[in-house]
């Protein structure tokens, strides 16, 4: 009997927490539904320009399941290659194409080339076979899934951490009474938001510094551009997720509703910071990626680390992480003022 007591009651606990029975039933439903639209998505479809294309050769080649453009100048194409207008083009000399390749997508590159050679293939023939020279414009024909997908996976983790911690940390400070007292303190509702978030942010400039310097100097991934913005987008990045979560521990009472928020806020942003390609995933769906931070910060860390870029190609991108984190703080700081109960 006293184990069915202790059944009930813990039945009962779980049954009048209404966030933690959605968390069991309407988390996992939703990240199975982001699986479901991300790898059920379109097949992609490579864009690809033509330079001074023979008619006659034009007449030959198969021009199907590809976005084309033609170009009668070399410029014009590698102007909309460097801005990723298009995948890769080629050009024709001699009727000998040669092919050059964005080349920062290995995925996308393996679909754009192995477009190029189906739609060459009525060029050959047993008599005139050749090998079409290739070149890339960023990285190379070596270049790995990891290198690609490292800036994003760096992006991650370093929000992921901080966002935990930060809630958490904020959190406790609310459930053992410090945000209390100071808030009854001559401090203003900002001074404490803006404290809490430079003494955290202190550690988290550590933490992401510590974490990009592994990932480039020990595991050796690709690093095209400047170690130091690196570290701004890195730091940018902790300030947005260190806000975001102080934010969000104001709706929750104890450290295991601050972990529920994860499957909801974090996981999402997985699926839409371009970890997956999102010319694959439906229309409809491609403008939560633009909506959340992770999304900017692993466009800019891929623009620097895989591309090599600088300040002109990324400061969009910061100013983004900005905007996120002044918008969460000013939230944050109405929060202290009308919804927390202390």
């Amino acid at each position: 009997m006293r184990i069915v007591a202790l059944l009930i009651r813990i039945l009962r606990q779980i049954v009048r927490d209404k966030r933690t029975m959605g968390l069991l039933i309407f988390a996992p439903i939703l990240v199975l539904t982001m699986l479901h639209l991300v790898f059920n998505g379109g097949d992609y479809i490579p864009k690809v320009g033509l330079v001074n294309i023979p008619e006659s050769v034009a007449d030959r080649i198969d021009l199907s399941d590809a976005e084309i453009t033609k170009y009668k100048d070399v410029k014009e194409a590698k102007v909309d290659l460097s801005s990723r207008e298009i995948d890769g083009y080629i050009v024709f000399d001699n009727q000998f194409p040669s092919i050059f390749l964005e080349g920062s997508d290995p995925s996308v590159n393996g679909s754009t080339l192995k477009w190029i050679q189906n739609a060459l293939k009525p060029l050959q023939s047993n008599e005139h076979s050749y090998e079409p020279k290739v070149d890339f414009l960023h990285g190379s024909s070596e270049m790995g899934q990891f290198d690609y997908f490292g800036p994003v996976l760096l992006g991650f983790f370093v929000f992921f951490f901080v966002f935990l911690i930060a809630g958490v940390s904020f959190l406790r400070e609310r459930t053992t009474g410090t945000l209390e007292r100071l808030l009854a303190s001559p401090l203003r509702k900002w001074e404490i938001v803006i404290g809490y978030v430079l003494g955290f942010g202190i550690f988290t400039l550590i933490q992401a510094t510590i974490i990009a310097a592994y990932a480039i100097y020990v595991l050796g991934m690709l690093m095209e551009g400047a170690f130091g913005y690196v570290l701004l987008i890195t730091l940018l990045l902790s300030l947005t997720a260190l806000t975001l979560g102080m934010l969000l521990s104001s709706f929750a009472n104890n450290e295991l509703q601050m972990i529920q928020f994860i499957p909801i806020v974090v996981v999402p942003q997985v699926f839409f910071s371009g970890l997956f390609n999102l010319e694959t995933i439906s229309e409809w769906l491609r403008w939560i990626g633009q909506i959340t931070p992770l999304y900017y910060a692993a466009d800019a860390l891929r623009n620097v680390m895989v591309r090599g870029y600088g300040w002109n190609d990324i400061y969009l991108d910061l100013l983004a992480l900005v905007g996120f984190s002044i918008l969460f703080m000013i939230i944050n700081i109405l929060a202290l003022r009308k919804y927390r109960k202390i």
